[in-house]
């Protein structure tokens, strides 16, 4: 496997993972917005974030939107954690709300993998190289 490929890896998972629960979420905002108002406004402004933080990666490789996409994945996991157990203001619900539950857990799940191989490759922390001006030797 080239490294072109192991670095490209990661961003791609990341990509395709983003969309996934950006699209998961989208389509069920508006019966979220219907029943509990807040949680399916917290569905759109997650995914809104998510297709951002994609086309970040997609086209920048951004240490930002990792960063933001991270956030945002776990957000969404801890959130669906707390509906289900102890429960939300005002909002509670059960099992996993098949395919759509099942679909952006693994969808969130994935971009944090993805995000752990990232950061594991010291592209999250790696210094900038130094700006070298391009000025003919002998000037």
């Amino acid at each position: 496997m080239s490294s072109r490929f192991a670095a490209a890896a990661p961003t791609g998972v990341a990509v395709c993972s983003a969309l996934l629960s950006a699209v998961v979420h989208l389509v069920i905002a508006p019966e979220h917005l219907a029943e509990t108002l807040y949680i399916g406004i917290l569905f759109i402004a997650g995914s809104v974030a998510l297709l951002l933080t994609a086309g970040a990666l997609a086209l920048w490789n951004s240490v930002t939107a990792w960063w933001a996409g991270a956030l945002v994945s776990g957000g969404m996991i801890l959130g669906f954690v707390l509906s289900r157990t102890i429960g939300l203001p005002g909002y509670h619900e059960q099992g996993w709300d098949p395919p759509y539950g099942v679909l952006s857990i693994i969808a969130e799940g994935m971009f944090l993998v993805a995000f752990f191989a990232w950061y594991g490759t010291g592209s999250a922390h790696a210094p900038s190289a130094p700006f070298r001006s391009k000025v003919p030797a002998g000037r």
